[in-house]
């Protein structure tokens, strides 16, 4: 009997008792199907089941049963997939923006035949998302809502930033704030130059110090590189252990007299004189986020920030600009110091001459920071002025050079 003449029984018998047969069919087949049928032999039990056998051709509730199953499965996996317009609008929101011939061109370089790798391209997609979620992440701290942040968002946001670090697992609670302050001042000294309190969240994208920082992700991160990374936890502890040597009468400040043991402790005092005149001073001492500036602009003297924070204490004039008299001033304690030390003064004339032939004003008797900063000798010129150690290291450059050939000779031929 074929499933036609099944179903045309079905139709003539009384609802009633078609009811009944479907039930009693439906209880019998989902029972076998189930495996319901017992096995004596207690061992079978502990094998999982692996075999469904497929319905008959006669068992057509089972059949039934089992295309409905089936059907609604693959219902529910094609409701999982993107539909065409779901497709669209992932073109138009997510992809679109990347495949594009301004993208190409940024990644073509060297390539004849003028392709860019996946991998390139995949790079550029990631800094692009990781770009986005950061600046998102940045603008929650954001209080005042206009794309900037002040110094207290800047600090939250690093304080909890600070658990997700592993490389920072090793630092106390205690010293919290004093890492948060370390590294925030770099932020703020270097993308605040006007000192508004306040930095652009865009700078932040754009410079690379947010890269340096998140870097400390990085579990296997060497302590090598560590050493010369502000944000570290190494570096931290190094700038603060000075300011705590440095404070001799353990006041948690440094007076001028304590900050002249500075590094190699040959600054001049009308230097040290004209830092505590124009730099943030309580009762003339100096406290921990002053000193970060005053660390931040020497140990970063090429660096255009520390360019304009170190010509803004030599413009003792205030007029805008380094001239003859200016130079000629804070030369002046370097001779001095010359003397102290036994060696003998160098002339100023030959000194002044040396530096305008290194920078190349535009004005031959004016110094302006750009002027100095476009020589590209900014760092050379400032260390000639303001510390002894430092002038002597230029003035004796060639012997030194000569001395460093000498010595690497001698490690070849052993």
């Amino acid at each position: 009997m074929d499933w036609k003449e099944v179903l045309r029984q079905c139709l003539a018998t009384p609802n009633t008792q078609l009811k009944d047969e479907e039930m009693d069919l439906f209880t019998k087949y989902y029972s076998e199907w189930k495996g319901g049928r017992k096995n004596t032999n207690e061992f079978y039990k502990t094998i999982p089941r692996f075999y469904y056998r497929l319905p008959a051709k006669d068992e057509v509730l089972l059949q039934k049963l089992r295309e409905e199953s089936r059907a609604v499965f693959l219902q529910r996996k094609s409701r999982e997939l993107l539909d065409n317009e779901e497709l669209q609008n992932l073109w138009f929101f997510k992809v679109q923006q990347f495949f594009t011939a301004k993208v190409f061109a940024k990644l073509l370089h060297t390539d004849s035949y003028g392709r860019i790798s996946i991998m390139q391209f995949f790079n550029y997609v990631m800094r692009k998302v990781w770009l986005h979620q950061t600046r998102i992440g940045l603008s929650l701290y954001n209080v005042a809502g206009q794309g900037y942040l002040r110094e207290s968002d800047l600090e939250n946001y690093i304080l909890e930033l600070i658990p997700t670090l592993p490389q920072l697992d090793g630092l106390e609670k205690s010293f919290y704030s004093f890492y948060v302050c370390t590294a925030v001042r770099k932020f703020f000294f270097f993308l605040d130059p006007l000192r508004t309190g306040k930095i652009k969240i865009q700078d932040i994208l754009a410079c690379s110090f947010l890269d340096d920082l998140l870097e400390l992700r990085d579990e296997d991160l060497s302590k090598e590189s560590q050493e010369t990374k502000w944000f570290s936890a190494p570096s931290a502890l190094r700038v603060y252990g000075q300011y705590l040597n440095l404070d001799k009468d353990h006041n948690g400040m440094l007076s001028k007299e304590e900050l002249s043991r500075y590094g190699t402790a040959t600054m001049t005092n009308v230097f040290l004189d004209r830092v505590f005149q124009e730099c943030l001073t309580y009762d003339r001492e100096m406290d921990y986020k002053t000193y970060l500036d005053f660390v931040l602009a020497l140990e970063n003297r090429k660096e255009p920030a520390a360019l304009q924070y170190i010509f803004k204490l030599l413009d003792i004039e205030n007029k805008g600009y380094l001239n003859v008299f200016s130079l000629n001033y804070f030369f002046r304690a370097i001779q001095e110091l010359m003397k102290i030390h036994g060696q003998d003064p160098v002339s100023f004339q030959d000194v002044k001459d040396e530096i305008f032939d290194m920078v190349k004003q535009k004005d031959p008797l004016k110094i302006s920071l750009q002027d100095l900063i476009n020589s590209n000798q900014g760092d050379t010129v400032t260390t000639i002025l303001i510390d002894l150690n430092g002038f002597w290291t230029y003035e004796n450059r060639e012997a030194l050079i000569a001395n460093d050939s000498e010595n690497s000779a001698d490690f070849d031929d052993t």
